[in-house]
């Protein structure tokens, strides 16, 4: 039984391939989509795979109830009957490569959609959700005991924020569509709470300033279909092919198309940590703890303090593809 919860944003940096294998459809590697509402996904196993190499790779040093400890730290530890092992927190955490003593402490719901970026005739480019991303997003807070600020979001459809330099004559363009906008205080107060969120300032630096002040002015609220219709038809199609270094021409079958996320669009997660699942307090480590709720406490922690900022996720690492920007949700007690 998961004890503790925590979102945390993904922030693409660059175009993120998550594929779902080769299909006959018009694009040969399509990305990952949720199968009744066609909105993008990364799907929980594949986040949790990036994050464990990344801890692996890194090897970061973590503080746990003052005490400095490594994800491949070994814990050797004897059983009962005096036979010796050798185990590592990377395992306990994430749960053995190879085996089955034991399941891993920590797990990831699959990255749902929250923000996606759409070419705009002024200003660039805006994000844009919908009422029934935001509906979703405010119920998967709900598990973490967070709450949005502004509820009622179908009233919100065809809104932006009041600030917004998007708008030309009261209308907005996003790739060859027009929409009547409304600008709207409600919609103006969830922007500035997004913003602070995803973008915080960071121990008094404020390196993303820039992106704070687009989602207060850019983010826009539109209807559900219309929604989903650009996070079908405005992902990035890319046509790759190979060519014989020897002929200097195309291989035979190597002309292929995949899609990918553009940059810039947001996604969230939640991470849920459970106790250690093992029965002996000595394979634990420096992760145990006398209290159910303290030990999960103490995975996350693991988890969090770790947790690289800057992460690949997806295929194509080798040519610079999947680059994201790992962001907790940070809010004070009476922000919650």
């Amino acid at each position: 039984m998961f004890k503790k919860i925590k979102p945390f944003f993904i922030i693409v940096e660059t175009p993120l391939h998550a594929g779902s294998g080769s299909e006959l459809g018009i694009v040969d590697l399509p990305i990952q989509r949720e199968r009744h509402t066609d909105y993008p996904k990364i799907e929980g196993s594949g986040l949790k795979g990036s994050l464990r190499e990344a801890f692996n790779n890194l090897n970061p040093e973590i503080e746990i109830n003052s005490m400095k400890i490594r994800p491949n730290d070994k814990i050797e530890y004897t059983d009962e009957d005096g036979e010796k092992f050798v185990s590592d927190y990377l395992s306990l955490v994430f749960g053995p490569e190879d085996g089955n003593t034991h399941a891993g402490s920590i797990a990831f719901t699959d990255a749902r959609i929250l923000l996606f970026p759409v070419k705009s005739l002024k200003g660039i480019f805006a994000w844009i959700t919908c009422p029934d991303v935001l509906e979703r997003f405010k119920n998967d807070l709900k598990f973490a005991n967070y709450d949005l600020p502004v509820s009622n979001f179908s009233s919100l459809e065809n809104t932006c924020c009041v600030s917004s330099e998007i708008l030309v004559s009261s209308k907005v363009v996003l790739e060859e569509f027009t929409f009547s906008i409304n600008p709207n205080d409600q919609t103006t107060k969830l922007a500035k709470w997004l913003s602070n969120v995803i973008f915080p300032k960071q121990n008094g630096d404020d390196p993303y300033g820039y992106w704070r002040n687009k989602i207060e002015k850019d983010l826009i609220i539109l209807p559900n279909d219309d929604f989903r219709d650009f996070a079908v038809s405005s992902t990035e199609i890319i046509t790759r092919t190979k060519i014989n270094s020897t002929t200097g021409t195309v291989d035979n079958h190597s002309l292929w198309t995949e899609e990918y996320l553009p940059t810039d669009t947001i996604l969230y997660s939640l991470v849920l940590a459970s106790p250690l699942r093992i029965d002996d307090e000595n394979k634990k480590g420096n992760l145990k703890h006398n209290n159910n709720e303290s030990e999960a406490q103490n995975v996350l922690n693991f988890f969090q303090k770790g947790c690289p900022r800057v992460l690949q996720i997806g295929g194509n690492q080798t040519i610079g593809k999947g680059i994201v920007t790992i962001q907790f949700l940070e809010l004070k007690e009476d922000e919650k």
